[in-house]
């Protein structure tokens, strides 16, 4: 029973967070109007941060917003405090925020991604961004970029018999040209011979 009044809660505090959001609030995310900080917090449901409305990050879509009353609300919803305005006061730390920006590579690594754009979703500057995501990971964001890209490639290679220009397209590299290079860089083989040897090993261990 208990459960239960504490889901019905827990659905009640949703429709709130959702229902609050007006044309006046809206329009103070659009302005980065100062005089709204505190008393409301917006979140972005595609990048998991949450902001005040003075944020000077990109204007997200609408329909990706939510509002919180206050940042407890946006923290326990999951979401992160925004390293460029500071909802919380305090500064989300380097591995929290690198996190972040690795988990939206990974699920939008077949999109167009440069540095600008993974500025732009985790609101820092590319070139702050950039130094944090070495220092972190060790490589760079674009490294990663390419790594994931690759190691996806792989798997359509082993397990599929698409040609390799739509699996450049897949994994976010239209140029195919491009992607048989880097392929090759990256594993040693280009795309055909790696899907060949790949091949001859799985017939062997059949046999």
């Amino acid at each position: 029973m208990t459960n239960r009044i504490h889901d019905s809660l827990q659905d009640d505090h949703h429709l709130k967070v959702e229902e609050s959001m007006t044309a006046e609030k809206w329009q103070a995310i659009i302005d980065n109007d100062a005089t709204y900080n505190d008393q409301f917090f917006y979140a972005v449901k595609t990048t998991g941060i949450f902001c005040r409305p003075s944020c000077k990050s990109r204007v997200p879509k609408k329909e990706n917003v939510c509002i919180f009353q206050n940042a407890e609300q946006a923290l326990r919803a999951n979401f992160r405090p925004c390293k460029r305005c500071k909802p919380t006061g305090e500064r989300l730390p380097d591995s929290e925020w690198v996190a972040l920006i690795t988990e939206y590579i990974e699920k939008n690594y077949m999109e167009k991604l440069t540095l600008e754009t993974l500025a732009d979703m985790s609101h820092g500057s590319p070139y702050h961004m950039h130094r944090t995501f070495k220092k972190v990971k060790g490589i760079t964001p674009i490294e990663f970029i390419q790594q994931i890209r690759i190691n996806q490639a792989e798997k359509y290679l082993l397990h599929s018999d698409r040609t390799i220009a739509d699996i450049a397209m897949s994994v976010g590299m239209p140029n195919t040209p491009y992607f048989i290079t880097l392929f090759k860089k990256k594993t040693g083989h280009t795309p055909k011979e790696y899907r060949k040897l790949a091949n001859k090993v799985h017939k062997s261990e059949g046999m």
